[in-house]
């Protein structure tokens, strides 16, 4: 096998920059969105609910040179998220920073470059300010690395992404089993309802808290901190959630503790993110989010998680939210849902078919973190040459 080469991240790139310092004019009827390093998750480009957008004018009057070669950073705020750009129709703020990848240099190897510790804690070093973080783009230029040849830049990317796709093929199964429980629900409690049910607040069947308002300090090795921006469709962005020490852990729990089969609900930002805590073992504490404690009546813990993700709770949402900067629905609004009670043994039946989808969706989350644990154990090892892998 061939000797790995040192090179500078501006050595293999054919353009490094950030995007428009300043504001675009928007349009809320605009066809491109105006993204900034919120927007890279796991991967991807994220267009949220609160993501502005602009029409084809601003767009052309700010956009870069972004093509299938172009890795994003997030720079700005929250440092180190990243994502490829796949031909979305967006343009950048300057928390964004993009750079062109060379074709005599393997895309996802860089990809897998930009996900490593290594970098995330490189850039995270050098970052700079006090209450907003940053990274320069001269300090993204100059990240030294080791790379192997073309070939293997390529066998090395191949095995990483084998693994991030059968993730990927296992997030999508929980989806549509979301989905399914859904339609059963719908079925259920909403098409065949009866108006003989009695409605009931949902402080009768749950203790409804929210998450701390303080900003414990991030910690290098801790716990993490979970946001709004952290729940995703079905599932929890732990990865990319900060840590916190084991003191600010405890204190925080104290207030807002996440036991198993409680519901987490976004009041600020995205407002209505939703996840239902099944795991047997819960590790995080949570920041500005609603929490539903289910341990008085644990029967209703399915019920009331696909209500909340029903028209119904999207209506409840809708005609609850507050604010014009940034929005949020009030924790008195939420100790205020009132929807129809069915009889216990029709609840029961319910349960006794919606807990197969969501048993598998269980398993299915085990194995993700199975294969997660495994790329991400592989990881450094693969980008530093420790592991190598036949071209």
């Amino acid at each position: 096998m061939s000797e790995w080469q040192e090179v500078m991240l501006k050595d293999i790139v054919s353009i490094l920059g950030d995007g428009l310092h300043g504001t675009p004019e928007y349009d809320g009827n605009g066809e491109y969105y105006f993204i900034n390093g919120n927007n890279l998750s796991n991967g991807k480009i994220v267009f949220k609910e609160n993501t502005k957008r602009a029409n084809k004018e601003e767009f052309e009057k700010h956009k870069k040179n972004l093509n299938d070669r172009t890795i994003l950073v997030s720079i700005n705020g929250t440092i180190g998220n990243i994502a490829e750009y796949n031909d979305e129709k967006c343009f950048l703020g300057k928390s964004a920073c993009y750079f062109n990848i060379l074709e005599n240099v393997d895309k996802k190897f860089i990809f897998y470059m930009a996900t490593n510790n290594r970098f995330q804690t490189y850039i995270s070093e050098f970052a700079h300010g006090t209450t907003i973080k940053n990274v320069s783009l001269k300090t993204i230029r100059e990240y030294s690395f080791l790379i192997p040849e073309q070939a293997e830049q390529k066998a090395i990317a191949a095995v990483l992404c084998s693994l991030d796709d059968k993730i990927d093929l296992l997030h999508r199964q929980n989806q549509t089993l979301e989905a399914m429980a859904a339609t059963l629900f719908r079925q259920w409690f909403v098409e065949e309802a009866r108006e003989d049910w009695e409605e009931v607040v949902i402080t009768d069947l749950f203790e409804v808290r929210d998450g701390t308002h303080d900003s414990p300090k991030q910690t290098s090795i801790g716990k993490p901190l979970i946001t709004s921006k952290h729940i995703l469709d079905g599932r929890l962005d732990i990865g990319n959630a900060y840590l916190i020490s084991e003191d600010d852990f405890n204190q925080v729990n104290q207030r807002s503790k996440v036991d198993t089969g409680d519901i987490l609900f976004s009041m600020i930002g995205t407002i209505g993110l939703i996840y239902l805590e099944q795991s047997l073992s819960v590790d995080y504490a949570i920041k500005n989010i609603g929490l539903f404690k289910s341990s008085q009546n644990p029967d209703w813990a399915l019920y009331t998680y696909l209500w909340l993700k029903s028209s119904n709770g999207r209506q409840f949402i809708d005609e609850h939210k507050s604010g014009s900067t940034q929005e949020y629905v009030a924790l008195g609004s939420l100790r205020s849902i009132v929807f129809q009670k069915p009889p216990i043994e029709v609840l029961q039946s319910f349960n006794k078919l919606a807990s197969g989808y969501f048993s598998k969706i269980i398993l299915n989350r085990s194995q993700i973190q199975t294969l997660e644990t495994l790329r991400d154990t592989l990881l450094p090892k693969l980008m530093s040459g420790e592991v190598r892998v036949a071209a």
